[in-house]
């Protein structure tokens, strides 16, 4: 008998408010039992902090986590895809890999020490990505790293062969399923 799954929707940036309404609902699901989750995922990708600690969170629950794309999965939000044990993406969707950055605000300014704590900073993050990416991928940190770098695009039939997509399905859910919207 399949067990009862959970479908979440989450659709727009990483940021702490989906972040933390997204762990939130895991929680309370996982205190009525359910023991396997669909994370339909749609994401321009966002902040870093946000999206590793969704990815940590995911792979540390006691449940099945399967990830599916809907749409775009673009930046930090390809780690929380990468959280699923089993991976799905409709036939037009996308996946976007790029390197790091932060946002300055207007008439900041930055002494050498502030600079040489946040490249150190950004390196890590950068470093995390690509171990999490190679893990769930197959590939060598290196090459990850390197397609960070370059900044690279895959449509779905790319997406499989790089190892992000284990299978290319439309159906997102079934007739009568529940879906929890993180929006």
């Amino acid at each position: 008998m399949a067990r009862q799954a959970v479908y979440i929707r989450y659709f727009g940036p990483v940021d702490e408010e989906r972040v933390k309404k997204l762990i939130a609902t895991l929680e309370e699901r996982l205190k009525q039992g359910i023991e396997r989750f669909v994370i339909l995922i749609s994401s321009p990708g966002g902040n870093v902090f946000q999206g590793l600690s969704a990815y940590n969170f995911l792979k540390g629950i006691p449940a099945e986590v399967i990830t599916h794309n809907f749409g775009s999965i673009d930046s930090i939000a390809v780690c929380i895809f990468c959280a699923g044990c089993k991976r799905f993406s409709v036939p037009h969707g996308r996946f976007l890999l790029h390197g790091i950055g932060f946002d300055v605000p207007p008439g900041a300014r930055f002494d050498e020490k502030v600079l040489n704590e946040r490249l150190m900073s950004l390196r890590n993050e950068r470093e995390t990505i690509c171990r999490i990416i190679a893990a769930a991928t197959g590939k060598r940190e290196e090459d990850v790293e390197d397609d960070m770098f370059r900044g690279i695009t895959l449509t779905p039939e790319q997406a499989k062969d790089y190892g992000l997509v284990h299978e290319i399905e439309a159906d997102l859910f079934e007739k009568g399923a529940e879906v929890v919207a993180i929006t």
